[in-house]
C-alpha cells in the first residue's frame, strides 16, 4: 500500500527516534502516556526537533480523565496550541465534549481558530461521545482533518465494525485513523475488514529502570504502575508494522 499513514504516539526523545528509525510517517507527541497522554512540554519538542524533522502532531490535553473541560482548562489549551503553532508543529490533536456526551462545538471552534491553519486531529474523545456519526459530521463541518478512534471499544479490533462504517460514511471527507491496540498483526486483520489506510500505535515495550537501589515501600504515582518500568516505543515493532503496510496491495 502506497498511501498509508503510520502515526506513533510517543512521550520521550528515545521513543520518538525509535519510531522514526522504524519508519513512522509522523509522531503524535504526548506527555505521560501511561495515563493516556497529556500535553507535552516544549523542551521535549525542541529535543526531538534537534534530531529529526519528522512531522509532529502535538496532543493538547491539560489533564488525565474526561474531556469536559472548565473555562480555565480551555484557556490553558488555547495557550498550549499557540505555543506549538509558534514552534512550527504541523498539527494539534484535540477533543472537547459537553457533559451530555456531544461534541462541544463552541470550544472546538475556539481551539481550531487558535490553531490558525494547522492540521487538526479529533482524538479519542470521539470514542467517548454519544453519537459517532453525528460527531463525525460535526468534525467535518469544523474542518477537522483526522478522527482517531478505536471504534468506541477498548481496542480497534473490537471496534472494527464501527470503524468500517465510519470509513464508508466519511467517503474521503475526513481521515479515519484506527488506534487502540494497533500492531503489525492487528493491521493484517483489520485492513481487509475496514479498508483503512491510517493507523496509530505506540509500539511500546517495557524496559527495566537502571535504578539499582529501589524503595518498594513508597509509590510516587498510581499504585498500579511501577516506578521502575519504562515504557518506550520499539523500533522493531514500528518496522514490522511498516513492512505489513508496504506489503498490502
Amino acid at each position: 500500500m502506497k498511501n498509508y499513514i503510520l502515526e506513533c504516539c510517543v512521550d520521550s526523545v528515545e521513543s520518538a527516534l525509535n519510531a522514526v528509525k522504524g519508519g513512522a510517517s509522523r509522531l503524535e507527541l504526548c506527555g505521560n502516556l501511561p495515563i493516556g497522554g497529556t500535553t507535552p512540554g516544549i523542551p521535549l519538542y525542541h529535543q526531538i526537533r534537534k534530531e529529526s524533522d519528522v512531522r509532529i502532531h502535538a496532543l493538547i490535553r491539560p489533564r488525565f480523565g474526561d474531556f469536559c473541560y472548565s473555562s480555565y482548562e480551555l484557556e490553558i489549551m488555547r495557550e498550549e496550541i499557540r505555543m506549538f503553532r509558534e514552534e512550527k508543529a504541523q498539527a494539534v490533536v484535540i477533543g472537547v465534549l459537553n457533559a451530555d456526551g456531544n461534541l462541544n462545538i463552541s470550544a472546538m471552534e475556539m481551539l481550531i481558530q487558535e490553531a490558525d491553519g494547522m492540521d487538526v486531529t479529533l482524538h479519542r474523545a470521539f470514542d467517548m461521545c454519544r453519537d459517532p456519526f453525528r460527531t463525525m459530521e460535526e468534525a467535518i463541518e469544523l474542518g477537522v482533518n483526522t478522527i482517531l478512534t478505536s471504534g468506541q471499544q477498548q481496542s480497534c479490533w473490537e471496534g472494527r465494525e464501527l470503524i468500517r462504517r465510519l470509513i464508508e460514511e466519511a467517503r474521503g471527507r475526513i481521515d479515519i485513523m484506527a488506534g487502540g491496540g494497533v500492531g503489525s498483526e492487528v493491521i493484517k486483520k483489520l485492513r481487509p475488514v475496514t479498508g483503512g489506510t491510517s493507523y496509530h500505535m505506540s509500539g511500546k515495550v517495557t524496559l527495566d529502570s537502571p535504578m539499582r537501589y529501589r524503595k518498594k515501600e513508597v509509590s510516587m504515582g498510581l499504585p498500579s504502575l511501577s516506578e521502575y518500568d519504562i515504557w518506550q516505543t520499539s523500533e522493531e515493532n514500528v518496522r514490522r508494522a511498516v513492512e505489513v503496510l508496504k506489503g498490502i496491495e
